[in-house]
């Protein structure tokens, strides 16, 4: 019988994971099922997991060592889930050890047998840490960022590490610098926060960041590898503040909020200085990456936590870098922390040395066809209901129709890529603005999209890449007829499909190009601002019940659903 080991992430973007004999099964982050967005403590995805699988094993990861603790068994309180199903389970801990379970996730991941992992994140585990050989000169912080040399089986040495603490002077060593001023995300959070977005959501800043440009104005943000004391305010874990009082080009007489809807209301301070701290912090990373590969001489790099998912600094990244071979991991927020955790402990007990590339990200719950049927059917008072195939889909877009398509399991991670997407024309002028309005989106957020494979370099500069199946790069764009994916800057965010890698969306794309010349999709992901991916049926006919959206198109079924 196969070991099964269920891995799970507690904190923000929970979520839960299924590792069998070292092969990665199923994934499922809570807010797919909860419907609230960046949920922790993923109790419904692990009932669903064990509803379907056996458990042996359960890793806890996380950013603490301890959980709460039930009355009478004294357990913690997911172990005393699992048990209650499979009563010999083992439980395994690794919240002392967050930016570990990055580095192993994005390292199994990547295919290489040995490379750098370079983590760069906002705050990973609390941490004592020895300043000299002896142990008496200590000190304390928060994980920050992290340089592994990782091989196979399970050797994970440590290179360098950066720690943040609110209090700590700082001290710095030849592998460890710890201190009370920001770091690269978390300084990156700062910016976030005074556009007026939550910490988590640093993708917004960096869509905005495309905006700006260099700004005298603005002091410099970075001083002896951190952030500027003068402009930065610590609040580890949670995250940072800019110091607009003590800094007069910070100054505004209005809140941030006012420009999110409206483009005549933003400020020059917001878009440069969401330039300024995109361009200084990948140019941080970068030296990161520089500094690893001296030391080891090693020429692949796995790039994890947070930051990782920065698409525009992954494209710089792989520009400065032409001669090595990066791979940006597509689950590097902490919910790829529970896979992590699980492979980890899988290489750890067997010393398994056998490679497995990740190739795909559809790794959610599987629904019936007859479950969709019947959904359907419980609706058709509200739909028309016709025959859909490929060719439909492509003319309804042709036409400037936002189609919505769900089928299979559920993407891994937080980009949609074609199983819970929302499609539309990409040669519309005003694609960006119209689909960014139906979704209640900021004006400034660029949108993505899929192309073939085969047509890819046609139409965009990777940079050496010869795919990019999981959407983690911006990429310059090469010709100008797709405006509603064509980011202010030149790029975009774009996924490159082929027929096996998932036939249904490939077929859809290909009729498009027959009928268009253009072999590319607008793909987003199928959701309203602040609502998570659409993960059931269900939540794809409400999510089009509760928008200007018309049409949802079920492939497995041969479906197309129209509001009448």
């Amino acid at each position: 019988m196969s070991y099964n080991i269920l891995g799970i992430n507690p904190g923000h973007n929970g979520s839960a994971c299924l590792v069998s004999d070292g092969e990665l099964k199923y994934y499922l982050e809570e807010e797919r099922l909860s419907r609230l967005k960046y949920d922790g403590n993923p109790f419904k995805s692990m009932i669903d997991i064990m509803s379907k699988y056996h458990v042996d094993e359960l890793v806890i990861v996380g950013t603490y060592p301890d959980h709460p603790i039930l009355p009478w068994t004294m357990e913690d309180v997911y172990t005393g889930l699992v048990r209650k199903h499979y009563p010999n389970v083992k439980t395994t801990l690794l919240g002392q050890e967050h930016h570990l379970t990055h580095a192993s996730c994005a390292f199994y991941n990547s295919g290489f047998k040995k490379a750098i992992a370079v983590i760069v994140d906002g705050a990973g585990t609390y941490k004592d840490i020895s300043m000299n050989e002896e142990g008496s000169v200590k000190a304390k912080g928060c994980e920050t960022e992290s340089v592994w040399a990782c091989e196979y089986p399970s050797k994970f040495t440590v290179l360098h590490k950066v720690f943040g603490d609110n209090t700590q002077n700082r001290m710095v060593n030849d592998k460890f610098d710890v201190g009370n001023s920001v770091t690269i995300v978390k300084a990156y959070e700062a910016v976030t926060n005074y556009l007026g977005f939550s910490f988590l959501e640093a993708g917004k800043t960096m869509g905005l960041s495309s905006y700006g440009k260099d700004n005298t104005n603005i002091p410099q943000l970075f001083k002896d590898n951190r952030g500027s004391k003068d402009i930065f305010i610590p609040d580890y874990p949670r995250g940072a503040y800019i110091d607009d009082q003590s800094n007069p080009a910070f100054k505004r007489n209005r809140d941030p909020k006012n420009f999110h809807h409206n483009s005549n209301e933003v400020l020059d301070i917001e878009k440069d200085l969401a330039y300024k701290i995109q361009q200084e912090t990948q140019e941080k990373v970068g030296d990161l990456i520089e500094q690893a590969i001296s030391i080891t001489g090693l020429k692949k790099v796995v790039l994890s936590g947070g930051y990782g998912l920065n698409c525009v600094a992954n494209y710089y990244l792989q520009k400065r870098f032409p001669n090595i071979e990066l791979y940006c991991e597509p689950i590097s927020h902490d919910g790829g922390t529970a896979v992590g955790g699980a492979k980890l402990s899988w290489h750890e007990r067997t010393n398994d040395k056998i490679i497995r590339k990740q190739t795909s990200l559809y790794y959610g719950p599987k629904y019936t066809e007859n479950h969709v049927k019947s959904v359907v059917k419980s609706v058709e008072n509200k739909y028309n209901t016709y025959v859909g195939n490929p060719k439909n889909v492509a003319e309804l877009l042709s036409e400037n129709k936002i189609v919505a398509i769900y089928q299979g399991s559920s993407e891994a991670g937080p980009r949609a890529l074609g199983n819970r997407s929302i499609l539309y024309n990409p040669t519309d002028p005003n694609g960006k603005d119209f689909v960014n309005k139906v979704k209640g989106r900021e004006w400034f957020r660029p949108f993505a999209g899929t192309v073939l494979e085969e047509n890819a370099n046609e139409w965009f500069d990777f940079a050496g890449m010869k795919s990019s199946p999981f959407m983690m790069y911006a990429v310059d764009v090469k010709q100008d007829k797709i405006p509603a994916i064509t980011h202010i800057d030149g790029t975009c965010r774009i996924q490159t499909i082929n027929e096996k890698q998932n036939k249904n969306y490939y077929d859809v794309i290909n009729e498009f190009k027959n009928i268009t010349g253009v072999p590319i999709v607008f793909n987003t992901s199928f959701n309203l601002a602040g609502q998570p991916l659409v993960e059931t049926v269900e939540d794809a006919i409400q999510t089009l019940e509760d928008s200007k959206m018309n049409y949802l198109y079920l492939p497995e079924i041969n479906i197309i659903l129209e509001k009448k």
